[in-house]
């Protein structure tokens, strides 16, 4: 028998040694830590796995000196560090100005993640992703505000599947739509949100932990998809979860993030102001037939326990005669031949109906809004006499109606009080117009001559006809709460 040297005995029993002291990451599962309560050396082992792994980290707290990550798939390294990255296998998970960072790799034989702790005590998340997920979640969605409620959407997930119209099938979407099956297992999203002027979540990082830290405090409410008012397509870009929030204080701003199971990362945050204490437009959502329409309308409100209109509580003749002028549409599209086949190489009937929906109820269902109070000065976006720091914009496209006039939708009953309504981007107008066929005679008045009096012009594309994009602020809605012309 050959017996091992003392030394090597040694260096074997310092490795084990060293495998016992490395806490062990599990895949699709964070694991939640502190610089003040770390193994020694400070590693974590990542396991085996022959496929791309996301190894994601993530501040919880504001740090004047944030540790450093690295990460290698080299075993051999016992501690990664800054001296090793010129290795091949070895890197720096860059931490951003936003709090968190990630590398992708495959790690075959495993790997193992070294923290170089800063001067100050930080909790931080690590998380291993095998589904590819990236630290970037999408911006809520603003609905509209009352003076007392707000409708706030999640960012769209599971898109659904559509077959585009081709020869000899030019089936088309009921005018008033079927809701598809919801997906069996959506993307569980939370919304936290608190007054902007309370500042609970200033100097955070961006990330779901260092939010998540804020939810006792004073001001800040987290709601979770159960206590959603459930789900809704409202358009081809996914699924989203739908928050309809009462209680809320009138003319403050607020900030809104969602924060997505699974992923180290909040949203990106937006703004929204609620309306004065004199504003009376209930808002009006859920609408199959106009699954984009989310916004406050001139109707008297809903008849309690309801806080706001559905497809349920309109008035009749006014869903009907919206469906109606689908079905008339649907029919006569169906004449043709549909598809990119026969149709254009670029469009088809299908998305002339969509394009003419959205017009249509965008136009059907005035939207109320306020003016802003304030003059807008550089560097500040003032939104409904609030202020927070943004880019300078200009003001929007609106249109002060005066008590029982005669609405834009004439099937709409007289609002009995006077209103400001807030006009339809001209876009919506122009899409349908690009989408659909000539024969159908859809014309949209010209910017340069009386577009102005029943659209918004210029926002989102320029005022030079047929240009798309280039308009002054090329969004119909932006992060901090402006909306500049309704484009459902």
């Amino acid at each position: 028998m050959t017996w091992l040297p003392v030394s090597l005995l040694a260096v074997i029993q310092s490795f084990l040694l060293l495998a016992e002291a490395q806490q062990k990451l599990s895949l699709d599962t964070a694991a939640d830590l502190n610089t003040n309560n770390l193994p020694s050396p400070p590693t974590l082992s990542v396991p085996s796995n022959g496929n791309p792994l996301t190894v994601s980290v993530a501040l919880c707290a504001t740090s004047s000196d944030p540790p450093r990550f690295f990460v290698t798939n080299d075993t051999t390294i016992p501690q990664p560090s800054v001296s090793d990255v010129d290795n091949v296998n070895t890197y720096e998970i860059v931490v951003g100005p936003e709090g968190f960072g990630s590398k992708q790799l495959v790690f075959i034989n495993g790997g193992i993640v070294s923290v170089v702790k800063g001067s100050t005590a930080t909790p931080f998340e690590v998380f291993i992703s095998t589904n590819n997920a990236t630290s970037e979640i999408s911006n809520p969605l603003l609905g509209d505000t009352t003076s007392n409620q707000a409708l706030i959407f999640s960012p769209a997930f599971d898109p659904p599947t559509f077959q585009q119209p081709g020869f000899p099938n030019y089936t088309l979407p009921a005018a008033n739509l079927s809701i598809p099956p919801e997906p069996s297992s959506p993307t569980n999203y939370t919304l936290v949100f608190a007054p902007t002027s309370s500042a609970p979540f200033q100097g955070l990082p961006r990330t779901s932990c260092a939010i998540k830290s804020r939810s006792t405090a004073k001001g800040v409410i987290t709601l979770s998809s159960v206590q959603s008012d459930g789900l809704w397509l409202r358009d081809m870009n996914g699924w989203r979860w739908e928050w309809f929030l009462g209680g809320l204080t009138a003319k403050t701003n607020y900030t809104a993030y969602t924060l997505q199971q699974g992923q180290l990362a909040a949203s990106k945050p937006i703004n929204f102001v609620t309306k004065s204490p004199t504003f009376n437009c209930p808002l009006l959502h859920q609408l199959p037939f106009c699954p984009s329409i989310s916004y406050a309308v001139p109707l008297t409100p809903p008849r309690p326990p309801s806080s706001a209109h559905t497809a349920s509580t309109i008035p009749s003749n006014v869903s009907d005669t919206i469906i109606s002028y689908l079905s008339n549409l649907t029919t006569t599209l169906t004449t043709l031949a549909c598809g990119r086949d026969h149709y254009s190489p670029l469009v088809t009937c299908a998305d002339c109906q969509a394009a003419y929906r959205t017009w249509l109820c965008t136009v059907s269902f005035p939207r109320c809004t306020e003016s802003p109070e304030n003059s807008i000065t550089s560097g500040i976006t003032t939104v409904s006499g609030s202020s927070t720091q943004g880019p300078q914009v200009p003001l929007p496209a609106i249109k002060s109606v005066q008590a029982n006039a005669t609405p834009r939708n004439p099937t709409l009953p007289p609002f009995n009080s006077d209103y400001e309504t807030l006009l339809p981007c001209l876009e919506t107008c122009n899409a349908a117009d690009r989408a659909c066929p000539a024969f159908l005679g859809f014309k949209c008045p010209l910017p340069k001559f009386t577009a102005s009096n029943s659209y918004g012009v210029g926002f989102v594309d320029s005022t030079e006809d047929g240009v798309m994009g280039g308009g002054t602020t090329g969004v119909a809605q932006d992060v901090y709460g402006n909306v500049f012309c309704n484009g459902s």
